[in-house]
């Protein structure tokens, strides 16, 4: 008889580790966005408390930086998403700003000039200023599908250009020299303008530029929202692709040209926005307002800031606009600086001076910006924290210590 033969049990395999790293770099991932979630609110709460506390004079020159907020917002997505150098951005503030007069003001005679209005309600004018940039910048986007680098930035050039000479002689439009006042913001009957109606909070009268305060929060909060949640999506890897190699964004499916054209769209809108605000804050505007100095300021942010960046075009924006303000401000007090008007260097000049300064030390020592600066902080301290093992080197991810 011939042996039964005995079944044996295979051996168990067994299971891999988990990759702890993996779990440890999405936990420390989800980490930061709560962290970043938290400073943001904390800085909508502070921003919405200076009201109360801030001079007339503070409260202007953090109204033009919330205009030049979003306006930076836009031009990053241009230059430092999609890799388009534009020199024309003041161009589309300027046709902002003036929409958004022409769609809310009515018709009349300004000196010996005869203006045209449309007579809309503030809000709806301001929302049709954003859509006029937009389809401006939608006419030049072919040009943008097609030009890439110097030509495009000479090609945008043109743009301030034409935008100063048709401001200066279209009188209906802009009021000639003298100016054309903008119409006061207005949301269901309740005006930001002065004492219409008064308004006092906690015993602080809000005026004009207090309750203006307040609206270009909103603004600046949603631009940046919206900047994030695009840049986050699809529509921002593609931009990456398309500035990185637009052959390889090509090869991958991605359709260069009309992203391109995007991109040009979604900048001017919120150039478009920045303007309509501008409009608001100056209440008159005059023709030589928007002209080749105010593109190049903006570039000079989105450069400080660091290009790619939300955040830094947003601090960005923050540096170049108010530190003129301050030189202004503290002339007195300053070193080789005198008052505007007298004999030396004034303040909006030493303000250059030092923002041009502080380009060339960006792009030598800090291509990435004020945001690159941040984010070798942040992984600084998240090595600092980081365990090591006994042999005081970290270990690597998956290994099992």
């Amino acid at each position: 008889m011939s042996e039964t033969p005995v079944a044996t049990a295979a051996p168990k395999e067994r299971k891999a580790p988990a990759d702890s790293g993996g779990r440890s770099a999405h936990a420390a991932l989800r980490t930061t966005l709560r962290w970043n979630k938290l400073a943001g609110l904390v800085a909508v709460l502070v921003l919405a408390a200076l009201p109360f506390y801030l001079t007339e004079f503070w409260l202007i020159t953090g109204l033009f930086a919330m205009a030049a907020v979003l306006g930076a917002i836009g031009l990053n997505i241009l230059s430092g998403n999609a890799g388009q150098l534009s020199l024309g951005h003041a161009f589309f503030l300027a046709v902002g700003a003036y929409s958004y007069i022409v769609l809310s003001g009515e018709s009349g005679v300004i000196g010996t000039h005869e203006t045209d209005g449309f007579g809309l309600p503030p809000l709806l004018a301001m929302a049709g200023a954003v859509v006029v940039a937009g389809l401006f910048g939608g006419v030049f986007s072919p040009i943008a599908g097609r030009l890439r680098g110097m030509y495009l930035g000479i090609a945008t050039l043109a743009l301030v250009f034409i935008g100063e000479h048709v401001m200066t002689n279209a009188h209906n439009i802009t009021g000639g020299h003298n100016g054309r006042p903008a119409e006061p913001m207005s949301i269901f009957g309740f005006s930001f303008s002065d004492g219409d109606p008064d308004l006092a909070v906690l015993g602080v009268e809000f005026d004009r530029y207090e309750r203006l305060w307040y609206f270009g929060l909103v603004l600046v909060v949603g631009g940046i929202l919206v900047a994030r949640n695009l840049l986050r999506g699809r529509p921002g890897r593609a931009l990456g692709a398309v500035r990185d190699s637009e052959i390889a964004a090509g090869v991958m499916g991605v359709p260069v040209a009309r992203f391109r054209s995007m991109a040009f769209v979604v900048s001017s809108m919120y150039a478009g926005l920045a303007g309509a605000l501008l409009a608001l804050v100056y209440g008159t505007l005059v023709p030589g307002s928007f002209g080749l100095q105010m593109s190049i300021d903006y570039l000079a942010m989105i450069v400080i800031g660091g290009l790619g960046s939300v955040g830094g075009a947003v601090a960005g924006a923050i540096f170049v606009t108010v530190l003129p303000q301050l030189f202004s401000h503290y002339a007195a007090s300053l070193p080789l600086v005198v008052e505007a008007g007298g004999d030396g260097i004034g303040p909006t000049e030493a303000a250059r001076y030092l923002y041009g300064a502080v380009i060339i030390l960006v792009l030598v020592f800090a291509p990435g910006g004020l945001a690159g600066i941040a984010r070798r902080w942040s992984l600084a301290l998240r090595s600092a924290k980081r365990p090591s093992s006994p042999s005081g080197k970290t270990p690597p991810q998956g290994a099992v210590s």
